[in-house]
């Protein structure tokens, strides 16, 4: 069970089809949509303001969701948040994605389909265009995504809605092995490859 705490009498909201890890912390006024995953470590802190998942939406491994007095973060659904992302006040639309350790500020949005590349800050108020690339610090947009990289996202998010599934069906917390076992299982997943894969 995931670390739910309420606030001034607030208390989380987790959809029973969604999954949430037990080290995620969700506080107060947060709503985690039907289908959602939320992944170790990510903090949904709603002491100010709401946090949102819609349908579908991801957020990754130590990403921090939070707000100002009064504000919202909504994440739209089919929405991907990767590893350590901060999301401040802002909304991703449906569809987008918000790349590893990448900061999107207070009254921001990204666009549906939309890619925020890796390390990139997007300033408060900044609006990505749907189905752009913009990177660096501040953000700018680049240009519009290809067929291939929506084609990659559609398949990246279809990871994490199986993610979610065989956590929901097979994640336990077990002991670990003194040793790797020489003939044991080994994990046989298809998925989504690296971006810079598809592109080549």
């Amino acid at each position: 069970m995931p670390e739910v705490y309420a606030i001034d009498g607030i208390v989380p909201v987790v959809d029973p089809d969604a999954y949430v890890h037990p080290t995620a912390i969700l506080i107060g006024d947060v709503i985690v949509g039907p289908g959602c995953y939320v992944a170790p470590g990510a903090s949904l802190r709603g002491d100010l303001g709401q946090i949102r998942m819609a349908e579908g939406a991801n957020i990754q491994d130590n990403c921090c969701a939070h707000c100002f007095a009064g504000g919202e973060t909504v994440i739209g659904p089919d929405a991907s948040v990767g590893h350590g992302a901060v999301l401040h006040g802002c909304r991703v639309e449906a569809g987008a994605l918000v790349g590893m350790n990448a900061v999107v500020m207070d009254g921001a949005v990204v666009g549906a389909g939309a890619i925020v590349a890796a390390l990139a800050f997007v300033r408060a108020g900044f609006e990505v265009p749907p189905r752009a690339i913009v990177a660096g610090a501040p953000a700018r947009v680049l240009r519009a995504i290809a067929p291939e990289e929506a084609a990659w996202m559609a398949a990246a998010t279809g990871d994490y809605h199986d993610i979610r599934r065989r956590s929901v069906a097979a994640l336990e917390a077990v002991d670990a092995l003194a040793h790797a076992e020489t003939e044991g299982p080994r994990l046989k997943v298809a998925g989504a490859k690296p971006l810079y894969r598809t592109r080549s």
